[in-house]
């Protein structure tokens, strides 16, 4: 089996603004396993918010990994391979993904197949908004037709967060789920959930810092909206710390580091009564499409990070009527569709 890897930039369309960073482009890092003309692939969108960069990833790359001369299972090749990642899930997500989408092709299935999970139960997924210029919203509602949900940044002070919201129910009355990223404090936290309930707003996500898990309590008790986790909802061992203080939580592949991970994440939430949404990264469709096979197992799809980028170079899930459409070929299922010569 032989290991490749390269980097590619991808560019947003928009600039991508949170309430703490905002990006005109990520530097993403490709992962290739080839095996019998079998090409596995996989993609590593590391976060900053995690410590987590691209000059790490591809340090550790050209050191050289050690991995096992062929995949005999999927969840043992991952338990053998996931300790030489360093603790960059991104990384080990990449790899993740590179062995099912190659361990799948040859054996014949889908990836949403070897998890059991029914293509045609894929939920819609939302669109993004982001933090950036009021003028470019009507402009960002427009990109925005083919899908039925919004999901709309918030976080940068009440006046300016009611500001975004009014600019675009000028322009539709579409259904919005609010992510703060971290940017509210408990009194602000309260005032806008209370508000946001009259927008046709049907949940917040992550409203304060990841450590402040005692005014998260206060606030879901007076909040007329569901809370939901992203900033601590990382890996499975999250959940019971945030069980009864969110109402669900937030799985990303690239945090959670294996998609036998996120998984386990879904089993946890599901036996605590929490709801779940795959949400992503600003990604190409290789990371988005691994997810979206997951899809079907979850109450909630926030898989845009493709749709918001210019030069995506790779197809794979497509969009139909906002919901999630799968892939038929085996393993992921994903078409390389630039001519850039460094990648396969």
């Amino acid at each position: 089996m032989k290991l490749s890897f390269t980097t590619y930039r991808i560019e947003c369309t928009h600039p991508f603004g949170i309430s703490r960073s905002s990006h005109n482009y990520y530097d993403i890092v490709y992962i290739y396993l080839e095996n019998n003309g079998i090409i596995g692939r996989g993609e590593a969108a590391p976060s900053g918010r995690y410590n987590e960069f691209t000059e790490n990833i591809l340090a550790l790359l050209n050191k050289g990994i050690d991995l096992p001369e062929k995949i005999d299972d999927p969840i043992e090749f991952t338990k053998i391979v996931s300790p030489l990642f360093s603790g960059i899930k991104a990384l080990e997500v990449a790899f993740s993904m590179a062995v099912l989408d190659l361990w799948c092709q040859e054996k014949g299935i889908s990836l949403n197949k070897y998890f059991q999970a029914d293509p045609k139960k894929t939920p819609k997924t939302s669109y993004t908004i982001s933090i950036g210029e009021m003028s470019i919203i009507p402009e960002k509602i427009k990109e925005s037709e083919p899908y039925h949900i919004l999901k709309v940044k918030l976080g940068t002070g009440i006046k300016q967060d009611k500001d975004i919201i009014n600019a675009i129910r000028r322009e539709t009355d579409k259904i919005i789920r609010v992510d703060a990223n971290e940017g509210w404090d408990l009194v602000s936290g309260i005032e806008m959930s209370l508000w946001l309930a009259t927008q046709n707003v049907e949940f917040i996500e992550q409203p304060f810092l990841s450590t402040n898990l005692d005014d998260t309590a206060k606030l879901r008790e007076e909040s007329p909206l569901p809370i939901i986790a992203d900033e601590n909802s990382l890996n499975s061992d999250d959940i019971p710390k945030i069980h009864g203080i969110f109402d669900g939580i937030n799985i990303k592949l690239m945090k959670c580091g294996n998609l036998f991970e996120a998984i386990k994440m879904i089993k946890m939430a599901r036996d605590r009564d929490m709801k779940i949404m795959l949400g992503c990264m600003i990604e190409s469709s290789i990371g988005i499409t691994a997810a979206a096979h997951l899809s079907p197992l979850v109450d909630y799809a926030d898989l845009d990070g493709n749709l918001l980028i210019n030069n995506d170079p790779y197809s794979g899930v497509k969009i139909l009527n906002g919901k999630l459409v799968l892939p038929n070929e085996n393993g992921l299922g994903i078409s390389l569709t630039s001519k850039d010569k460094n990648l396969i």
